[in-house]
Parts: structure tokens; sequence; C-alpha cells
């Protein structure tokens, strides 16, 4: 949550602010083990004889002295925000991509071929929208040219299950040989609720959740999709390469984090990835609150509809999503040239 201006935390809401949802931040603690500040997100239902009221979206009501406030800002109004984000394919696609950028690119048409030394498939996949501006078969062999250079397999992400998808093309693939993996599931939500489901006063000291530009190594090590690499190179740059990129982390009682989350804000968008939770921290709630902290960083540089790809099978995930708002957009899977296949 941002209250910086020229370099100090402000109080920027007012008595007449009463009615208004608001941000603030308070002193709670500072003792060894306790989080020295907490962020509230709500609305200010009243402000009499120095404290203040915030009502959350649940119901749940903290209250404040007015001596502890450290910064607080007017949040604007939610109606627009809590409707679910209008998008078409192409437009999430594309953003997609720019959250998650590739070491590598080379235009072929409207395609754009990605590498990015192996880490993960989406930043090493053709992203298929619009026309090549080749033929079909001269195009893929081209593409199983360009990455075969590379030592990585030749993949093209293709999205499906709306009409402005790529359904076409997966048939045609198909009919080439090229073979089908990882169904992913775009999802989109208002963001606004997100920032909602922070913890309130009413339970207790929340684990202190901390926001940073760059992920450490202990971030890399609980990202199931980096940790253990013998070279993070890739992953790092992949990873803090978007527009404006934040880290989360929840210490755990061992010193190491409990868990992690990355949100990438590019315009109204914000991107969730990296959700993870350390095995013998589960079912505490981590996901979710590690979401809406970064869901009120996104809110405080302007965002204000939300995306995430879980992939199909991935039924614990898709429950928790399903919990905080988020609907199915469109699929996209990736099609493998295999040996033999035919362009």
């Amino acid at each position: 949550m941002e209250f910086m201006a020229r370099g100090r935390a402000e109080v920027r809401i007012t008595h007449a602010d009463v009615g208004k949802r608001v941000s603030v931040r308070r002193l709670t603690g500072g003792a060894a083990g306790e989080a020295a500040f907490t962020d509230a997100v709500g609305v200010l239902t009243s402000w009499n004889d120095g404290v203040l009221s915030i009502t959350r979206r649940k119901g749940a009501t903290v209250r404040i002295e007015e001596s502890a406030l450290v910064a607080a800002k007017v949040v604007p109004a939610t109606p627009a925000r809590r409707r679910g984000p209008a998008a078409d394919t192409r437009e999430l696609q594309e953003v997609a991509a720019r959250g998650w950028p590739a070491l590598e690119t080379e235009r072929l048409g409207d395609w754009t071929l990605r590498a990015s030394g192996g880490f993960t498939r989406r930043a090493n996949s053709v992203v298929a929208l619009g026309d090549p501006g080749l033929p079909l078969d001269t195009a893929l062999e081209r593409i199983r040219q360009w990455y075969g250079e590379r030592g990585l397999p030749a993949l093209i992400t293709v999205p499906t299950g709306r009409a402005d998808a790529a359904d076409a093309l997966a048939d045609a693939l198909a009919e080439r040989g090229w073979a089908a993996e990882a169904e992913t599931v775009v999802r989109t939500g208002a963001l606004a609720p997100l920032a909602d489901t922070s913890p309130g006063s009413a339970e207790g000291n929340p684990p202190r959740i901390a926001l940073a530009r760059e992920p450490d190594a202990e971030w890399l090590a609980l990202y199931h999709r980096a940790g253990g690499a013998a070279d993070t190179t890739a992953a790092r740059k992949v990873l803090t390469g978007g527009p404006s990129v934040w880290f989360a982390s929840v210490p755990g009682p061992d010193g190491h984090p409990a868990a992690i989350g990355r949100v990438v804000v590019d315009g109204r968008w914000a991107g969730f990835a990296a959700i993870e939770v350390a095995p013998a921290q589960r079912r505490r709630g981590l996901a979710t609150r590690v979401m809406a902290a970064l869901a009120e960083r996104a809110l405080s540089e302007g965002a204000s509809a939300a995306y995430l790809q879980v992939e199909a099978d991935n039924e614990g995930a898709r429950a928790l999503y399903d919990g905080l708002g988020f609907a199915d957009h469109h699929r996209y899977h990736y099609r493998r040239a295999l040996p033999g296949s035919a362009d």
C-alpha cells in the first residue's frame, strides 16, 4: 500500500471522509515477533473522540486510535472495480506475455517466438495471435528450426474456448501431429475484493508480509518452478522483467518463507503468479493473505482488474481462486512438435 509523498508518509484523510473507502496504516507493535505496522482497507464509518472505525467488506469493524495513525488515504470508489473486467482473448494473452517476459523474442508475422533458457513453458513458447505471415507449414518449419538452434523443444501456446481464440489452429496442429499438453485456465476478477481479504485486528497478530522488488534466494527456493535449479539467472530475469513487479514473502517460524507470491502491474491489470505455501504452513490462510497484500500494492499503482493462470487439473488452487472471486475467461494449452510430426 503506497502512502508516500515527497519521501514521507502522510495522513491524507479527514473527518469529511467518513463514508468513503480508505486505506490506513497504523502503529500496532514493534516488540520482538510483532509487526510494527498493520494496514487496513475498508469504509470509514465513523471518527469520533479520537477513534476511527473502519468496516471491512465482510462486516468486521476495526477501531483505530487517531494517535496510532501513520498514514492514510482515500481509495477510489469500488462499484466498477467489483464487476468482473471485460477483455478479449488477445488483450489477456498480450498482457500475460508482458507480465512474464521472455529473455529473447523474434517476430514471425503476428506471432512471437520466445526463449528463456527453458525456464517455464510460458517463456519458451510461441505466442500464436493473428497470422504468422507465412503458410502454416512453412511457419512451423521456421519454429522448429528456431527452437532447435537454442536446444529447446518447439512449443506453441494455443488459446481456446472463446470465439476470438485459436481453436482452428489447435485442430490444424493436431492434424500435423503436434501433441497437446498442460491445459491451463486464464481466470479474471475484480481487484478491490482481493485487498479486502486482508486480516483484521480481531484475528490477533497476523503474519508480517514483506514486499520487495527482487526475489531473494529463499523466495526462489520455495518457488517450485525455480527452486533447486543450479543456475537461477534465467528465472530471475523472467520473474523481474515485467512492467512493475512485486514479490511477497511471509517469514516462517524456522526463518524460511512460509508463503510467497508475485504480482505484476500493467495498466489496469494485476497479474498474480507463484502463489506458494510451504507444506508445513498450509491451511492457515497464508495464500489469501499474500494475495491481499499484493492486491493492495497493485491498487495503489492504479490497477483495477486481476488475472492469473492455473493449470486445469490443479483443483486446490482453482478452489482457492473461486473463493476470491475469480472466474474462467478462456483456456490455452501447448502444442509440442514431436519427432516425425508433419509440417
